[in-house]
């Protein structure tokens, strides 16, 4: 069964056509630029090398239109007939507290995605973009929201409060929902799958580390503590985000640097991470060569963000009273050996203790770090989102066709 899965931003179209019930990959690759004077599309077929190739998409709508082109009639043409296609999945970054499972989509749906917009603003209009365009270039197949924020839904109230006037949370919903669900979903079941930790009596701790970055305390497979909350902007340090902050910050940079509120939103979300903190750059690779080369202010970089997870660490630790496993993934947690040791450096009376040979040896690949000797177990384990929605997609348009 072949589905398309979707994932836009305000200026992008990612996109993956996977046999969801073989888990392979057909094709797949992003457009950016949507809505410039030119736009660039990166694509990978099975079997060939990643093309770049400069084309004009003035919306989202044509964005979809060459990806369907490019699947039908490409150098290396994957399907047939669009009626190959039997779902599409859609990522959707923010469901509120309605929708709190993958669901079919329909004006309900989109009208609870819509009500979702000030909780993202910077995605879920552009997550809405992408299904209404699909929608219209494939309105004969089911189409499938797959959400962010789902396998948070979790959460007890005393995790997902914040200490807020209650009137807050029940006027406007104002409370910790956290992101990045479809990953730490994925990668906290191929942990039950290929360890011996079973998931029906287990504590573990997930790092989605990438350049958006959060952590999430699953226990018994069930989320029940993350870093990020009402927004992705909570939490660890980020390549462009903040993280936690005293929130008397923002009144502090209003006041002093005479920025607007939407100036703030902007540093905050898009100038501070550890491109603010270094000076330099978001991505954790250019950050680490200039360390190495001797520049202090992306060392200090790299210590604060490492830190933070420490501190991240040892708080869910004690939420799980105690850890079974802990897993690394994503660009980051799947690539990066010397953050994953400086991260776990100094813990070992908590029963953290690195394979430095494994370690180094990890890079994107499914493996245990540990050493023999640690009692908690330490995983790199690539990330799969698309895999995710694929499935869920497969599964729900299969459910609506028995129905």
């Amino acid at each position: 069964m072949l589905v398309l899965v979707i994932n836009c931003g305000s200026s992008s179209l990612k996109f993956q056509l996977i046999d969801a019930k073989r888990r392979v990959r057909r094709a797949g690759g992003v457009i950016e630029r949507i809505g410039a004077v030119s736009s660039i599309a990166t694509i990978e077929v099975s079997g060939e090398k990643k093309q770049r190739r400069s084309l004009t998409a003035g919306d989202h709508a044509e964005a979809m239109k060459y990806v369907l082109d490019l699947l039908l009639n490409g150098s290396n043409p994957v399907i047939g007939d669009v009626n190959e296609i039997s779902a599409v999945g859609h990522r959707v970054v923010h469901g509120g507290e309605t929708l709190t499972e993958s669901v079919l989509i329909d004006s309900n749906v989109l009208e609870a995605i819509s009500d979702a917009f000030d909780l993202a603003p910077l995605h879920n209009p552009a997550n809405l973009k992408g299904i209404e365009a699909a929608r219209r270039a494939l309105p004969d197949v089911p189409h499938v929201a797959v959400f962010d924020t789902a396998f948070h839904q979790t959460l007890p109230p005393h995790a997902y409060l914040y200490a807020l006037p209650i009137r807050l949370y029940r006027r406007h919903k104002i409370r910790r929902y956290g992101f990045h669900g479809t990953s730490h979903y994925y990668v906290s079941r191929r942990l039950y799958q290929i360890s011996n930790v079973d998931k029906t009596s287990s504590r573990v701790i997930t790092c989605h580390l990438g350049n958006g970055a959060s952590m999430a305390a699953i226990l018994n497979g069930r989320s029940i503590d993350t870093s990020m909350g009402l927004t992705p902007l909570a939490g660890l340090v980020m390549g462009t985000r903040s993280g936690d902050i005293d929130p008397s910050i923002v009144f502090d940079l209003v006041e002093k640097e005479e920025l607007s509120l939407s100036e703030v939103h902007a540093l905050l979300n898009r100038h501070s991470g550890l491109l603010g903190l270094s000076g330099y750059a978001s991505d954790m690779r250019d950050v680490l060569t200039e360390a190495a080369a001797g520049d202090m202010r992306c060392r200090e970089a790299i210590d604060v963000y490492c830190y933070r997870v420490k501190a991240y660490l040892g708080y869910y630790i004690a939420v799980l009273n105690g850890c079974d496993a802990i897993v690394f993934a994503a660009g980051i947690g799947e690539h990066s050996p010397e953050i994953r040791a400086q991260i776990c450096s100094g813990l070992e009376n908590l029963g953290i203790r690195l394979d430095d040979a494994a370690n180094r040896e990890a890079i994107g690949k499914e493996m245990r770090i540990s050493a023999r000797d640690s009692t908690v177990q330490v995983w790199t384990i690539p990330t799969d989102e698309e895999l995710v929605i694929a499935i869920d997609a497969m599964k729900i348009a299969q459910s609506a066709g028995a129905s």
